[in-house]
């Protein structure tokens, strides 16, 4: 079972021993951060009044991390990993996601929720889409990445499409 708990400065290192290289860095968080990842930084990010991050619990073990993004309008899933390699396909992905937007959507404020994914990253795309995420074609941006173009879409759910 997922259970999603505030992260605290007691996570830092468990979340910095999972960041490997600046491309598994950006992959996980975009530019917020750089490479390698500091207490300095994660301390700054904890202080953002707009984010909530967040640790994931499966079976009352943290495998993970996520952030509820309220920078915009529209709120926004940030920043997902399951840093435990052993959980990856699963399918723990999906009850990740569905407690991370049950959390926004539970108050009846908001009718929307958009996140960022790399084109790439074709699992984590497959499982936004099995929750009900679209791709926005509008709204897609390319990072440079040691020279590499990364194309990142947005994609968007509507509370109407949400399935959980």
């Amino acid at each position: 079972m997922i259970t999603l708990e505030k992260f605290t400065p007691l996570d830092f290192d468990l979340l910095k021993s999972w960041i490997n290289s600046e491309e598994e860095l950006i992959q996980f968080a975009g530019t917020i951060f750089e490479f390698p990842l500091t207490d300095e930084q994660l301390s700054n990010y904890v202080r953002m009044i707009d984010r909530r991050p967040l640790r994931v619990l499966y079976n009352a073990s943290v495998i993970g991390h996520c952030e509820l993004n309220f920078q915009n309008s529209t709120p926004r899933l940030s920043r997902i990993l399951i840093g435990e390699k052993i959980f990856r396909g699963k399918g723990l992905g999906r009850e990740i996601v569905v407690a991370m937007v049950n959390e926004i959507f539970k108050n009846g404020e908001y009718n929307q929720i958009d996140l960022n994914v790399f084109d790439w990253n074709t699992s984590a795309i497959s499982c936004y889409q099995k929750v009900g995420f679209t791709i926005n074609p509008k709204e897609s941006k390319v990072v440079i990445v040691n020279g590499k173009n990364w194309t990142c879409l947005n994609m968007i759910l509507y509370k109407i499409n949400f399935r959980f």
